[in-house]
């Protein structure tokens, strides 16, 4: 079936305004995991109201995913969680096979990633995200076509101002996001979600190694999972500078040691992407302070055993607060540097340059390396960004 277009734009762009629902005691926690390949199959429902999913980890580094059903009977599939992107998407592998719920809209779409790209068709579907929850109609994209997606596909969890242009024929209309559908179905009480997930280990097999969490800032993890427990969350408005205020954008500058390689500017936080990226300027600053050399193999800076030892902490000012990558965090996890083509006992650091000097529009992105050392929250009706410590902020499994 396909939509005429004035009642498709009526369904799915929804207006977040005025006092916000309130549903107490409604969370949804979804687990996630670093991995290709997930177990299939029904989310359990855990303890009163907050619900989560345990899926397979399989050790691969660089993204966190979950496995969401789609249809009224489900076929499920491993999405990459993308704070980048505001557009949810299947079928890069596993095939999807519209059924009774399925209403296809007849609109193209199309978005392109850093490092990936995805085009198809505009669908509704029944999303499910546990047994119980789940969302009726929600916007996803059926791919047609895909570039350097290791994964099912995305979803996205950004603005909902990223998905404006997705649609060539309708390239002002914006798609309600997965968060916003929850809220207004009254699935959650706040319109935010947060991330957490511990830095992957050689030996991590089979574990849940965190949570995506829907509707609250802190599920309270203290009781059933102590190894989740997170400080004090510190907020900054998103950025109101171009393009960046577009994303999960925030304003911060970037210290090392005593030298200060980023002066404050505009950036976005992205869980899609692997890396933290940094204005040509700041990462040429941050290179001559570290004693770096560029690894021509693989594109990426490297150190010796000696100079280990010296790196010091890289401080990111955000806020009012200043959250430190541990050396251990700056450097690429030694038993994956095959999957970087580097050399087996190299010290490679996870700090990439960005084709243009501070200025340019948006001069730092905060990947996955930054994101799984601290815990973060995208509120969308206040429109911030916040930030805590957790267990692993420190940790040396690198």
């Amino acid at each position: 079936m396909v939509f005429p277009a004035a009642s498709f734009w009526t369904l799915l762009a929804l207006s977040i305004t005025g006092s916000p629902v309130e549903v107490r005691n409604s969370r949804i926690i979804l687990s996630m995991t670093s991995g290709l390949h997930f177990s299939n199959g029904t989310n359990p429902v855990q303890r009163d109201d907050a619900l989560h999913i345990d899926v397979a980890l399989d050790n691969v580094h660089g993204f966190s995913c979950v496995t969401i059903g789609i249809g009224d009977r489900p076929t499920f599939y491993s999405l990459i969680v993308n704070t980048g992107s505001a557009i949810t998407w299947i079928g890069a592998h596993t095939a999807y096979h519209p059924n009774s719920s399925a209403f296809n809209t007849g609109l193209p779409l199309r978005v392109t990633y850093p490092a990936n790209s995805f085009a198809g068709i505009l669908f509704t579907d029944t999303f499910e995200i546990t047994d119980e929850y789940t969302i009726e109609g929600m916007a996803i994209g059926v791919a047609t076509e895909t570039r350097g997606v290791p994964f099912d596909g995305m979803l996205g969890i950004g603005p909902r101002s990223l998905s404006r242009g997705s649609i060539p024929t309708q390239p002002e209309g914006m798609l309600a996001t997965v968060t916003e559908r929850l809220f207004t179905d009254r699935s959650i009480s706040w319109p935010l979600v947060a991330l957490f997930f511990k830095p992957s280990t050689a030996d991590l097999v089979d574990l849940d190694d965190g949570r995506l969490v829907f509707g609250d800032e802190n599920p309270g993890f203290d009781d059933e999972y102590p190894d989740f427990n997170i400080g004090n969350i510190g907020y900054t408005p998103r950025t109101a500078s171009m393009p960046a205020s577009t994303y999960w954008g925030i304003d911060q500058s970037i210290v090392y040691g005593n030298t200060e390689i980023l002066q404050f500017t505009s950036g976005i936080v992205d869980s899609g992407v692997t890396f933290i990226s940094i204005a040509s300027d700041a990462y040429d600053r941050y290179k001559t302070a570290t004693g770096a050399n560029l690894d021509p193999r693989n594109g990426m800076l490297s150190i010796t055993r000696r100079q280990y030892p010296a790196l010091r902490p890289l401080e990111f000012h955000i806020g009012e607060q200043i959250y430190n990558l541990s050396p251990n965090g700056q450097i690429w996890p030694r038993w994956l540097n095959s999957r970087i083509q580097g050399d087996v006992n190299g010290i490679y650091l996870v700090i990439k340059r960005l084709p243009g000097p501070t200025g340019s529009g948006i001069d730092f992105s905060l990947g996955y390396v930054f994101l799984q050392r601290f815990y973060s929250v995208y509120d969308v009706l206040n429109s911030r960004v916040g930030f805590a410590t957790t267990p692993y902020t420190d940790a040396n499994t690198n």
